[in-house]
């Protein structure tokens, strides 16, 4: 990624050719969902130290993606806000057939 992208709406479509791989995306859902789960039970249980292993299984799912299948870097290394929040979209848009799974 050369430039820093100015808003969302630029930066998405990178997002989404840094994520061409299918495998890539059922890894980023599944560290997701991993993510959503985890939260559910550590505020059912209100176990907090929990909270240390939610950027563990978000992250490390994304970049076991990154690193050995797509064979590129994660954008939260160079716009880490907008990748965030490109995360939950591509997410929604998995679940919601926008996106194949």
């Amino acid at each position: 990624m050369a430039a820093k992208y100015e808003n969302f709406a630029e930066f998405y479509p990178f997002y989404l050719s840094e994520h061409s791989n299918r495998t890539n995306r059922r890894l980023h859902f599944t560290g997701s969902t991993g993510v959503l789960l985890l939260l559910a039970y550590l505020l059912f249980t209100q176990s907090w130290g929990l909270l240390v292993f939610l950027p563990v299984v978000g992250y490390g799912f994304a970049w076991i993606g990154h690193f050995f299948v797509e064979k590129n870097k994660p954008a939260s290394f160079k716009q880490p806000w907008f990748s965030f929040m490109a995360d939950w979209v591509m997410y929604k848009d998995i679940l919601t057939g926008k996106i194949p799974f």
